[in-house]
């Protein structure tokens, strides 16, 4: 399956991606080439194929980008499997169990590399995204797509604070050339989204 799953490299790192369940939502596995140690971004769903992604990359611990059902299915058995969950404080109590928290601006080590927290709420109050240093990636599950932002329409969800928090916290912040990694579909990059912020201000979603 690995060989299969590498949807993006460098010199430092894979990233393996998988698409599970009836959303078809993306699963991420990032890996140091130096190290081999990994990290999986989102356990959605399917869990027998994670934990086999799990097993075959070194996955070491898991990353909930939010705390929606259909991106926290497999957690229980992850969990099970003997891998930590992390997901912020605010999402906490959307999960059953979980096991140590996600706070912004703060790093987590992968082997040699370096991914960088950003509370990105709007979606839901606790999303995070997840910044690569040195690479032009960034993990976001729900909170931009392709044509526009995620959807604010659910509870806890804020369309004002989604828009503020694409315009600040991402579009400002990050490259141009910056890949964007959904929790859903395909990639895009930041400099191909944020001329269009104005818009999706205006249409309300």
């Amino acid at each position: 399956m690995p060989g299969t799953s590498l949807h993006w490299c460098d010199t430092q790192s894979e990233i393996h991606r998988i698409v599970v369940g009836d959303l078809f939502n993306n699963v991420f596995v990032l890996r140091c080439r130096a190290t081999g140690e990994a990290v999986l971004i989102d356990a959605a769903n399917e869990h027998d194929k994670l934990l086999e992604l799990c097993r075959t990359l070194d996955v070491r611990t898991v990353l909930e980008t939010h705390g929606h059902w259909d991106h926290i299915g497999a957690v229980p058995a992850v969990r099970d499997a003997g891998y930590q969950v992390g997901v912020t404080a605010e999402d906490a109590s959307m999960l059953d169990a979980y096991d140590y928290l996600l706070e912004d601006e703060s790093v987590i080590e992968v082997g040699r590399l370096r991914l960088h927290t950003i509370k990105t709420p709007g979606h839901t109050p606790g999303s995070i995204s997840f910044r690569l240093e040195g690479s032009p990636i960034v993990f976001v599950g729900d909170t931009l797509f392709p044509g526009g932002p995620g959807a604010s329409n659910f509870e806890g969800g804020d369309f004002d604070t989604l828009i503020q928090t694409i315009d600040q916290l991402l579009f400002a912040a990050l490259p141009p050339e910056t890949i964007v990694l959904p929790g859903h579909g395909d990639d895009t990059l930041i400099g191909n989204e944020s001329p269009h912020l104005d818009e999706w201000a205006a249409r309300g979603w």
